[in-house]
């Protein structure tokens, strides 16, 4: 027995739904996995820099400020 037109048509739209949805988890897992590596990156460059003995509370502002620095040449 064939399957109608329309049920075929429905199955090959719920499938393209689908497929555009993995394909958009697959992307968005893409580029947290990204952001992570960059992120460990960031933090192993930071441990392995070059030991200027800064007072550990200095250290911390610096990082704090970081961001701030980061959102500021965004803006410009």
């Amino acid at each position: 027995m064939a399957i109608s037109k329309a049920k075929r048509a429905a199955a090959a739209k719920k499938a393209a739904r689908t497929r555009k949805r993995n394909a958009a988890a697959k992307a968005a897992a893409a580029t947290k996995a990204k952001a992570s590596r960059r992120r460990k990156a960031a933090a192993s460059r930071r441990k392995a820099a070059p030991k200027r003995k800064t007072a550990p509370k200095r250290k911390a502002a610096k990082r704090k400020a970081a961001p701030k620095r980061k959102a500021a040449k965004r803006r410009r």
